[in-house]
């Protein structure tokens, strides 16, 4: 029996402050462009003000990139392009700087952490900070076995609110979420899936590196044996991400809930945090309002979880690599409606007219004042 409690979330977590948000809107109106004329930029600037209970907005001065790093023992069916078990060299390439992410956030100044939670390798490969969180070494295959036990999944989510406790204590204003797994897009359709209602079918996308035919029906199929799984616990969303989520993904779910409670916006990026997101939004329904969605994958089961949570894409670049780079590019932005919203001047307030006292006409004190003359 789990000692953690997610009910205590719906509690603990509170809307952006709308009447800021108010005040925000009020202010854009106020300003020398026209509202609307910025497009999307007024929509997030907004909802930045009402994140940071802030108006002007401040600027997004300390962004971070996280990323939850697993393998998933369902990749070993053949339904990643990956090889099972090698997500762990696609964390040593994010850490040296040889990946999307990495040169994305070179380029934009913007640190990369990377959280390992069940890689299957050797944790002296990999940097201490990365692997102190490590909960298992891969997560259970999901069409014929648990991915976690209820301990581990306590373990995985706990950590992902140390995490958020972590990067909110250190000053981030701003989060990337990410994920660096092999089978990791297999796990988050079933979890789209079991939570949406939906057929496997509707879900299975052709991943980061775009399988063929026979893998994707390989996919497919695994994740409609999970699905069989999965449905049992549908009513308890601990239990549903050890039966059929895994250490990365229980995390991720832990993260997002946390960064709500501590008021720390999050940018999501593919179909795996957005999986992660659907699971916390059925944990506690006003957390979404916290997180935007970065990009459009063009993963199926992506746009079925931001539909249900009505999270409209920034970009739709068609960007399936993952590791948080489509969200990266959705940062600049977000930057960019922050300074439009607090540095665009006001309108000029137009002088009165002054109005004549009432009931005299122009030039009737005139002609009085003739009329007197002439007396």
């Amino acid at each position: 029996m789990s000692s953690l409690n997610l009910d205590d979330f719906t509690d603990l977590i509170e809307r952006p402050d709308g009447g800021v948000r108010r005040d925000a809107e009020a202010r854009r109106e106020r300003q020398v462009v026209p509202p609307g004329a910025l497009g999307r930029l007024d929509d997030l600037g907004e909802w930045l003000a009402a994140a940071q209970s802030a108006v002007p907005v401040r600027p997004v001065e300390q962004p971070r990139v996280v990323l939850f790093a697993g393998d998933h023992k369902v990749a070993e069916l053949g339904v990643s392009a990956r090889p099972a078990g090698s997500a762990g060299t696609l964390v040593r390439e994010v850490l040296e700087g040889g990946r999307p992410v990495s040169v994305l956030a070179r380029r934009l100044g913007v640190p990369v952490r990377v959280v390992d939670m069940a890689l299957d390798c050797d944790p002296g490969s990999l940097p201490a900070g990365v692997v102190r969180h490590r909960v298992r070494r891969g997560n259970g295959r999901v069409d014929v076995e648990d991915a976690l036990t209820l301990q581990e999944a306590e373990a995985a989510f706990r950590a992902g609110m140390a995490v958020a406790d972590e990067e909110a204590d250190s000053g981030t204003d701003l989060v990337v979420l990410g994920d660096v797994s092999v089978g990791g897009t297999t796990a988050a359709g079933v979890l789209i899936a079991a939570l949406c209602g939906t057929d496997a079918s509707v879900v299975t996308g052709r991943g980061g590196l775009a399988i063929d035919d026979l893998a994707w029906m390989r996919k497919c199929a695994a994740i409609r044996d999970a699905l069989r799984r999965a449905r049992p616990v549908l009513g308890d969303q601990l239990r549903l991400l050890a039966t059929v989520g895994g250490a990365d993904l229980t995390a991720m779910t832990g993260f997002l809930l946390q960064s709500a409670v501590r008021k720390m916006p999050v940018l999501l990026d593919g179909v795996v945090t957005a999986a992660c997101a659907l699971v916390g939004q059925r944990v506690a329904f006003r957390a979404p309002d916290w997180w935007l969605a970065a990009h459009d994958s063009g993963e199926p089961g992506q746009s079925k979880a931001l539909d249900r949570m009505a999270l409209e894409p920034v970009l739709t670049q068609g960007v399936r690599v993952g590791e948080g780079a489509g969200g990266l590019l959705a940062l600049p932005l977000v930057q960019a409606a922050a300074a439009l919203a607090a540095e665009l001047p006001e309108k000029a307030e137009e002088p009165e007219e002054t109005e004549e006292p009432e009931g005299t006409e122009k030039g009737e004190g005139t002609e009085k004042g003739e009329e007197a003359g002439a007396e």
